[in-house]
């Protein structure tokens, strides 16, 4: 299980917002995942059920936190880091990162579970109980909201040339 342990906690501090409570959700998570083991069928993929179970405290916490003020801001959320960085590729990936916290639960799910956790299309539909079409739009339209919130930042340009030279190496 301690594969899942960095994947999960990405995936929840992305989702979250904030280290300490990411930490914590986790550990929770994975109580859930040691306590549930026993009920697990091969109905499905383990790391599927390990994000089902992801999902659905992510959103117990943050139908939670809507009924009560925010404490943490949003600058606790660890950055990605680069080794000497240009500062226009921090720049950037801020902004991003800035972008996909802006993104509904629903949109910013999908994205993260197939850009940062990294699953398949199917894995992450069966993780969030939705169809496979359900995916692939949520991801496209979450892709599409960045995009767009680059571009009001005056950084589309920059996003497209970093993506292309990505590409090239």
């Amino acid at each position: 299980m301690t594969s899942y342990e960095v994947p999960v906690y990405n995936y929840v501090a992305r989702m979250v917002g904030d280290r300490t409570l990411a930490e914590d959700l986790t550990q929770e998570i994975f109580l859930r995942v040691h306590h549930g083991i026993a009920g697990f069928s091969l109905r499905c993929r383990f790391t599927t059920w390990v994000f089902q179970i992801a999902k659905n405290r992510v959103l117990d916490e943050l139908r939670a936190r809507d009924r009560r003020p925010e404490t943490d801001p949003l600058d606790s959320v660890p950055t990605l880091e680069v080794v000497d960085p240009p500062p226009e590729r921090v720049e950037l990936v801020d902004a991003v990162w800035k972008a996909v916290a802006g993104l509904n639960p629903d949109l910013k799910m999908a994205l993260l579970l197939r850009d940062v956790v990294g699953l398949a299309y199917a894995e992450i539909a069966d993780s969030l109980e939705i169809t496979l079409a359900t995916v692939k739009w949520r991801i496209y339209k979450a892709r599409e909201e960045v995009q767009f919130a680059l571009e009001v930042d005056g950084l589309a340009d920059t996003a497209t040339a970093a993506a292309r030279a990505d590409e090239r190496s």
